[in-house]
């Protein structure tokens, strides 16, 4: 038997991309152990100096539109809540209070992008699906380690230059995206993938032209 190669899946609920790439974790590397890590997407955006795509209103329609198209390329249930983007914050600290086991990260999941609901609103309603009651969590999101978990999961994971989710790393490698799956499959069959040809040398290549400040 192949032994089991451990792979980090860095997440956050409010990304819609990172719902489909969980659907299709049955098409990942039958040989990857996959953990799933819960960060801010916000925090990597700020640690990046960067926006996300609902940040700029062309690319948040447009990123709406390929959500809706790859859903139904691929036969996964897709419906976007009625508010978009939305604070995962405590979502985010209740998934790292419990754990993150993968059961719950579906379950929220589901609720968010399969059923296209209000996490705000209908947070008693989320906590029953993570299968605890809306007082505890309240206790549990208020947790000093609780939030300090996930700004370290956050800082971890930019430190190891993930920039987005979602992204699956592995080997010292990250794979973002929810289009990646083929390609990360193809590097767990493959060690070398990225150590010769052009691979490697478009590694090497240098900066030719940045963008200047306007001022």
């Amino acid at each position: 038997m192949r032994p089991s190669i451990p792979a980090r899946w860095y997440f956050d609920l409010v990304s819609p991309f990172a719902y489909l790439h969980l659907k299709r974790f049955g098409e990942l590397h039958p040989a990857l152990d996959v953990e799933p890590v819960p960060v801010l997407f916000a925090g990597l955006l700020k640690h990046w100096d960067n926006k996300g795509p609902a940040e700029l209103a062309p690319k948040r329609l447009h990123t709406y539109r390929s959500c809706v198209w790859a859903a139904a390329q691929h036969g996964i249930p897709f419906r976007m809540p009625p508010r978009h983007p939305f604070n995962p914050l405590h979502a985010m600290r209740l998934l790292v209070a419990l754990g993150s086991p993968r059961a719950a990260v579906d379950a929220a999941f589901d609720f968010v992008f399969g059923e296209g609901r209000d996490v705000a609103v209908e947070w008693p309603l989320l906590c029953e699906r993570l299968g605890i009651a809306a007082a505890e969590a309240a206790s549990l999101i208020a947790d000093p380690a609780v939030k300090q978990r996930l700004i370290d999961n956050t800082a971890a994971a930019a430190a190891q230059g993930v920039f987005g989710v979602p992204t699956l790393a592995l080997r010292g490698e990250n794979f973002w995206g929810s289009d990646t799956i083929a390609w990360c499959n193809a590097f767990v069959d493959d060690p070398r993938l990225f150590a010769s040809g052009e691979m490697q040398r478009v590694a090497e290549i240098g900066v030719g032209a940045a963008r200047k400040e306007v001022r």
